[in-house]
């Protein structure tokens, strides 16, 4: 069910309908998330009562080489079926002019912006990875290129979707927990990610646009609140120079101002240089600290640990998180792969399928409308997560040229974002218009 529709049946709704998905990027993320999607909706369909069945299939994918396509043609094409494999230089032009119905967008995050302005421009559907983009005015070129194209353009936010962190958001809409004070986000991940898995992208980037995006968003999200300030520090010497550009954490502050005129500050550490055989694929946790309770998650607390000859911790991890993403052997003997991580993909194809055979033709608008009201995932909605992640970028970008300890204000009397330095009398203006 998605948050917020109308879920009564669609009358005289007709199928299958096909729906024809284009891939952008064939990384890590397509692996763990998108080709099980994919190959599941094609094996079962996806179904919905407001539409009817939808015949999904993956029918292009866009890449730099073309090498992973053509592994996944071989090793998988059981699975996947046949699809158009588009390399550079015009790889995602080709991928749009082959007739795809909907552009998911997998890429490294400062390459998402190009190749999703040019999805929707071509009237696609598009679900961008997290961060959508770096910079409000990406944000808004593509919310203004959605809107006159009468196109979906989203983003994922796994995460959300999370059981534990749908239960955090249940207690606080319900009033279980009322009004957050302060909160503390932490995730780590493997030297592999940065020295193998994303070594060809990281020279300059951060490990907190990568994945503190997630924490910005479920804070975002959950909390509420009117974004006022953003800082940020960081560590660099490891995954490259120490006086370079490229760090191995970070830490990101956040403050809140709410409607009773209080204030709630947020920190948000990531890392990649985590050692390699540390027992969990990830360590993540969360505490948020209301005025009267305390929430506290743990990614390997609440799950399971496993030892495996000679498997663990590198080959196979000790602390699995089952709820994103498993492969399961079910009871009845099939093969499945499925998870948090997954059935976010499923939810904007539903969405899709809403927009596209959920009614009458006349009414196509008025279902988009409806589609593009569900903040926990519409562009439109991601107004604050980007200005923080703007932000960040702007405030590491001065810490590496020797000026640390910026502050970013949101919507001060200067403008929507504005960076001060120390020891600069002059404030910098990041965007203007209101945040």
């Amino acid at each position: 069910m998605l948050d917020g529709m109308n879920t009564a049946p669609v009358k005289n709704v007709s199928g299958p309908h096909p729906l024809r998905g284009g891939m952008v990027g064939m990384g890590m993320i397509f692996d763990e998330t998108y080709r099980p999607f994919f190959e599941a909706a094609r094996a079962e369909g996806v179904y919905d009562h407001r539409c009817g069945l939808l015949d999904v299939r993956l029918a292009a994918v866009a890449s730099r080489t073309g090498s992973r396509a053509q592994r996944y043609l071989d090793q998988r094409r059981d699975q996947l079926g046949e699809f158009r494999s588009f390399i550079e230089p015009n790889s995602v032009a080709e991928l749009i002019d082959s007739g795809v119905d909907f552009v998911c967008v997998a890429t490294p995050d400062d390459r998402h912006f190009e190749a999703a302005a040019a999805a929707l421009q071509a009237g696609k559907h598009t679900l961008i990875e997290k961060p959508s983009v770096l910079s409000l005015e990406q944000l808004d070129r593509l919310c203004q290129i959605a809107r006159q194209n009468g196109v979906l353009a989203k983003v994922v936010y796994h995460k959300l979707l999370d059981p534990d962190h749908k239960k955090l958001r249940t207690l606080v809409v319900d009033g279980q927990l009322q009004h957050v004070n302060h909160g503390y986000c932490s995730l780590l991940e493997p030297k592999q990610i940065s020295g193998s898995q994303f070594a060809e992208w990281i020279q300059g980037r951060n490990p907190g646009t990568y994945v503190a995006v997630h924490y910005l968003k479920l804070i975002d999200f959950t909390f509420g609140g009117r974004l006022t300030t953003i800082s940020c520090s960081g560590q660099r010497g490891i995954v490259g120079p120490a006086d370079g550009d490229t760090w191995d954490s970070t830490q990101l502050r956040l403050v809140y101002e709410y409607d009773d005129g209080r204030t709630a500050a947020f920190d948000i550490h990531t890392s990649w240089v985590t050692p390699d055989n540390f027992p969990g694929y990830v360590e993540q946790e969360v505490q948020f600290r209301f005025d009267n309770g305390v929430w506290n998650g743990h990614s390997r607390k609440r799950g399971v640990e496993c030892t495996v000859e000679g498997k663990t911790p590198l080959e196979l991890k000790i602390s699995m998180n089952n709820h994103y993403n498993g492969e399961f052997a079910e009871p009845d003997g099939r093969r499945t792969q499925r998870g948090y991580g997954i059935e976010v993909i499923e939810r904007f194809v539903r969405e899709v399928g809403l927009v596209e055979f959920g009614g009458s033709a006349a009414d196509r608008a008025e279902r988009l409308e409806q589609v593009n009201a569900l903040a926990y995932n519409d562009l439109s909605a991601d107004r604050q997560v980007v200005a923080a992640v703007q932000a960040m970028e702007a405030i590491l970008e001065r810490h590496a040229a020797g000026r640390p300890d910026c502050v970013v204000r949101v919507n001060d009397d200067r403008g929507g974002l504005v960076l001060y330095e120390p020891g600069s009398a002059t404030p910098e203006v990041l965007y203007a218009p209101p945040v």
